[in-house]
This record gives structure tokens, sequence and C-alpha cells, in this order.
């Protein structure tokens, strides 16, 4: 059995956060979805898991990071071309995302990034990995 990741981020709004990501093109698990949150797919192993910060504050003692404010991760998805990586930067925009920083290119690696509407950031990244 493979492991499966579930990023776990802080929303206020549920269903705004659901439509920005909607937009994207992204998935969603009703099986895990009510008022307090819902798990949207990302790939067959990844997930994302969109809560309303009253129930997210009831996993961890700590503060919510103040995303205008800090950042406590950024969220990378791969992306199997230069075009894709547009596309879905495009997408996010388009549906109300701000752009993180301009778009590198480095040897070898296209990015892109995007804050989506909580200001959580998140960027596209297409690179060329050589096989082995």
């Amino acid at each position: 059995m493979s492991t499966k990741i579930f990023v776990n981020l802080p929303v206020k709004d549920l269903n705004r956060s659901v439509e920005f990501f909607k937009n994207l093109n992204f998935t969603f698990n009703s099986q895990f979805t009510d008022e307090n949150a819902t798990m949207m797919v990302v790939g067959e192993d990844i997930y994302v898991m969109l809560l309303v910060e009253k129930f997210f504050k009831t996993f961890t003692s700590k503060e919510i990071v103040d995303t205008s404010q800090s950042t406590e991760v950024i969220i990378s998805l791969s992306a199997g071309s230069h075009e894709e990586v547009d596309r879905l930067a495009d997408l996010a925009l388009q549906a109300g995302g701000k752009p993180s920083g301009a778009a590198q290119e480095m040897d070898g690696m296209y990015v892109r990034g995007f804050e989506d509407p909580d200001g959580h950031l998140w960027e596209v990244a297409y690179m060329q990995i050589p096989d082995k």
C-alpha cells in the first residue's frame, strides 16, 4: 500500500474555497465533506483537506498563521509541461487567486505561483528530470 498525503488547510469560507478549486478542475470526495470540511482530490494518493478555521483549531493549540503577514508552507504541484504550468496558474488567477511572485525559469524547470482566496501559497512546476 502506498502512503497517502493529506494536507490540512484552514479556510475562512469553505464554499468560496471549493468554488475556487473547482475552477482549477479539482474534484472533491463527498464522503468526507460537510459544513466544516471537504476533501479535495489532488492525485491518486494526494488530498487537501479544506477545514473551516473554527474546525481546524480543534486539531491544534497553536494559532493559525495570518497568511497576509506570514507563510507557513508553499504547496507545490507538478505539471507535465510548460504550457500546463501556465494553464493551471492562469485558471487560478481567473478564479480570483492572486499572483505570487514572477514566473521563474531555471535550468530544466519552470515555476509559477499563486495565492488562493485564503492567502495560502501554491506553485505549479514543470521539471525536466532526465531518465536514469
